[in-house]
C-alpha cells in the first residue's frame, strides 16, 4: 500500500477533510485495496502533508479525516537540473531518481546530440510523461514537494530560465572537480546542473554555457552514463553542503 497520495486541494493547518480524486482515487481503491480506517499520508506537493484516515472509500472518491497539518522546510540547497533528452528511457530514469534524491526543478534539454527530439505534438506529451515521472516518484519518495517540469529548452535558455541559479555543467574534460567547485563556490543556495545526452556536450555547447556563467565541472571516477550522472552529481551536492 502507498504511504502517501496527493489531493487537488491546498493543505493549511486549518484542513480537517480531504477527498481522493480521479486516478489517485483508483490507484487507493483498487490497487491498494484501502478501506474505511485505513491510514496514510497525504500531500498537496506544494510542501504540505498530513495525516489522514479514511472514512468512505468507493471507485469514484476517498475521502479522509485529517489530522497534523504540516509544512515541511525548504532543503538549503535547492537543484535545478537541465537533462537532455536522450535515447530509449535515459532520460525518464534521470528524472525519476533525480526526484527521489530532491530535485526541485527539471528542464527537458534539446542538446545537439540528443537522438529524441521533442517537436510538435511530442512537446506536450514530453512534459506530461516526465510530470507524470515526477509525480509518482515524490510519491515513493514521500516527498510533499513535486518537482516542476519546465517547458523544453534549447542551450541558450538554460541559465536564463532560472537566473539566480549557480550553473554548473557535467563534463569530463572539466578542469575542477565537483567537490573543489563547491568548496569554492561560497554556499550557493541555488545549483543549476547541466548534464549532456549519451554522445555527450559538444564543444560549442561547453563554449555557449561558459559564455552563459556555466562552469564546467568533472566527476571523478567512472565515467557515468546520462540516466546517472544527474542523480549522482545531486547526491554529492547534498552531501558536501550537509543537506545529508
Amino acid at each position: 500500500m502507498a504511504n502517501l497520495y496527493f489531493v487537488d486541494q491546498a493543505l493549511s493547518a486549518a484542513t480537517r477533510t480531504v477527498e481522493l480524486v480521479g486516478d489517485e482515487a483508483r490507484h487507493a481503491v483498487q490497487v491498494a485495496r484501502v478501506r474505511v480506517g485505513d491510514r496514510f499520508e497525504v500531500s498537496d506537493g506544494n510542501g504540505w502533508r498530513a495525516d489522514a484516515t479514511v472514512t468512505v472509500a468507493d471507485k469514484a472518491r476517498v475521502e479522509c479525516s485529517v489530522e497534523n497539518p504540516r509544512r515541511d522546510g525548504e532543503s538549503p540547497i535547492r537543484i535545478v537540473l537541465a537533462q537532455a533528452l536522450a535515447k530509449g528511457d535515459r532520460d525518464e530514469l534521470a528524472v525519476q531518481a533525480a526526484t527521489e534524491l530532491g530535485v526541485s526543478v527539471v528542464m527537458p534539454w534539446q542538446s545537439e546530440r540528443s537522438v529524441s527530439k521533442w517537436v510538435g505534438d511530442k512537446v506536450t506529451k514530453g512534459v506530461a510523461r516526465w510530470t507524470a515521472i515526477v509525480r509518482e516518484a515524490s510519491k515513493q519518495a514521500m516527498r510533499s514537494r513535486i518537482p516542476a517540469i519546465t517547458q523544453p529548452v534549447y542551450t541558450a535558455g538554460i541559465c536564463a530560465t532560472e537566473p539566480d541559479a549557480t550553473w554548473i555543467v557535467l563534463d569530463p574534460r572539466g578542469e575542477q572537480s565537483l567537490s573543489s567547485w563547491f568548496a569554492a563556490a561560497g554556499k550557493p543556495t541555488t545549483i543549476g546542473i547541466v548534464v549532456g545526452p549519451e554522445g555527450g556536450i559538444s564543444d560549442a555547447e561547453i563554449d555557449a554555457l561558459r559564455t552563459l556563467g556555466a562552469t564546467p565541472i568533472r566527476l571523478d571516477g567512472p565515467i557515468l552514463r546520462t540516466s546517472t550522472a544527474g542523480p549522482a552529481a545531486i547526491a554529492a551536492l547534498f552531501a558536501l553542503g550537509g543537506v545529508w
